[in-house]
């Protein structure tokens, strides 16, 4: 059994785990709460935007946007992976790189896959496998629409200078604190629009539809990023504050197990003095 200074020892770092990890948790849950009222509130804008977007190019000729609509034979993929630029938030990093990894090696097997990182985890693990061509790890320290942007303009010039024929989203998609689901999306080309093109025929378009349609790509692909980039945040701060909580609950019942052996070490060395102490006054009475 150690001794009782190790146990001790032991009390004190597992408390003082315990109370990083509970501040930790405190800090993300206020975080969280804010990041998931920016994805909760944008997400019906852009699906709106998406769902404006198609009805619009489903009843052109197909002409408008096809320079974002072009389906090359697929050689260089460009594969997107949002991960954060911080561990302690259980396998919320690893699923990206996991599911990044499986469209590297099973997937575009055999093609030229390259990887641009947003978020250092991503880029310092994906980096030892594949080719990371862009880390924008930054844009989380000012997460605006702005900043993204400048990223999905990098995505679509690649796109039509012919660098890349596919690109493809990694991330968290944030349902509740708890939950988090690993993502895949087509990002470039643009996805065939199925369904019936009749509901925009009573409107009025000025100026023409082709124009709009022209307009509206742009803008609902850095829209359509914002978003992936916003739901990866909220994951983030969402399963760091399960993970820390989980932490937090592992160390208390470690502390308490390790309390219980120091009152037992503790209790077994003062029975042993009495009994040393008991012994020595029967050798004296003798």
């Amino acid at each position: 059994m150690a001794n009782l200074k190790e146990i001790r020892n032991r009390i004190a770092s597992v408390s003082s785990t315990m109370q990083i990890t509970s501040a930790m948790k405190m800090v993300s849950a206020a975080k969280l709460k804010k990041a998931q009222d920016a994805i909760t509130a944008m997400r019906p804008y852009a699906n709106k935007l998406t769902e404006l977007l198609q009805s619009l190019s489903a009843s052109l000729d197909g002409d408008a946007g096809s320079k974002f609509a072009d389906n090359r034979t697929v050689n260089k993929v460009l594969v997107v992976a949002i991960t954060s630029n911080r561990g302690l938030c259980g396998a919320f990093n690893s699923n990206i790189i996991k599911q990044a990894n499986a469209l590297f090696e099973e997937t575009y097997a055999g093609k030229q896959v390259d990887f641009i990182a947003i978020g250092k985890k991503g880029n310092d693990i994906l980096g030892k496998k594949g080719n990371v061509v862009a880390n924008h790890s930054t844009v989380f320290d000012d997460l605006t629409f702005d900043n993204v942007a400048e990223i999905t303009q990098d995505l679509m010039n690649h796109f039509t200078e012919g660098d890349y024929d596919k690109i493809e989203l990694v991330y968290n998609k944030f349902k509740n604190a708890a939950t988090q689901i690993v993502m895949t999306e087509q990002f470039l080309p643009l996805v065939p629009v199925e369904g019936d093109t009749s509901g925009t025929a009573d409107y009025i378009f000025e100026p023409s539809k082709p124009e709009i349609v022209e307009q509206l790509i742009p803008k609902s692909l850095k829209t359509q990023l914002y978003k992936a980039v916003r739901d990866s945040f909220a994951s983030e701060h969402g399963a760091r504050m399960t993970a820390m909580h989980k932490a937090t609950d592992n160390a208390t019942e470690l502390r308490d197990q390790l309390k219980l052996t120091y009152n037992k070490a503790r209790q077994a060395a003062i029975t042993n003095e009495i009994l040393e102490i008991v012994g020595g006054a029967e050798a004296l009475n003798n």
